[in-house]
C-alpha cells in the first residue's frame, strides 16, 4: 500500500489507454473525493442507466466501444443533453443502422464543442 495517491506506480497512467480510456482516472479520484463517495457514485450509476439505454436502443453491432468511451469521457449532463436530441431526431420506426448513425453523429458533435476527443490514446513511442 501506498503512503499516498498516486503513488509512483501510477505515474502517467493517465497517459495512455489500454481497452478503455485512463484519461479521467485521476479528475474522477478527485472528483470523488470531493463530491464523497455517495455522491459520485450516483452519477455513475446514472451514466450506467444511460450507456444501457445507448446499448439497448442505438447499437447496430458496431457502436459498444464507442458508446462506452463517450459516456466515460463525457460529463453527465452533456450526456443527457445528447440523450435528448437523440431521442427527437431518432424514432421509435426508424431503422436500427439509421438510430445508431444518429447517436454517433450526435454524441460526436458535443465531443467536439467541448473539446473531448473520442479516440483511445496509444503509448507513445519511445
Amino acid at each position: 500500500m501506498c503512503a499516498e495517491y498516486p503513488c509512483g506506480k501510477y505515474k502517467d497512467a493517465d497517459l495512455s489507454d489500454s481497452f478503455i480510456t485512463h484519461k479521467n482516472q485521476f479528475p474522477d479520484s478527485a472528483k470523488a473525493k470531493q463530491t464523497g463517495i455517495k455522491a459520485y457514485m450516483k452519477e455513475l450509476n446514472e451514466k450506467i442507466r444511460v450507456l444501457e439505454r445507448l446499448l439497448d436502443n442505438y447499437d447496430d453491432g458496431r457502436q459498444k466501444g464507442f458508446f462506452c468511451l463517450t459516456v466515460n469521457l463525457l460529463d453527465l449532463p452533456d450526456v443527457k443533453l445528447a440523450m435528448k436530441q437523440i431521442a427527437r431526431e431518432a424514432k421509435a420506426d426508424t431503422p436500427l443502422k439509421v438510430k445508431a448513425a444518429i447517436a454517433v453523429r450526435l454524441l460526436e458533435k458535443i465531443a467536439a464543442e467541448r473539446g473531448v476527443s473520442l479516440k483511445l490514446r496509444g503509448k507513445e513511442k519511445s
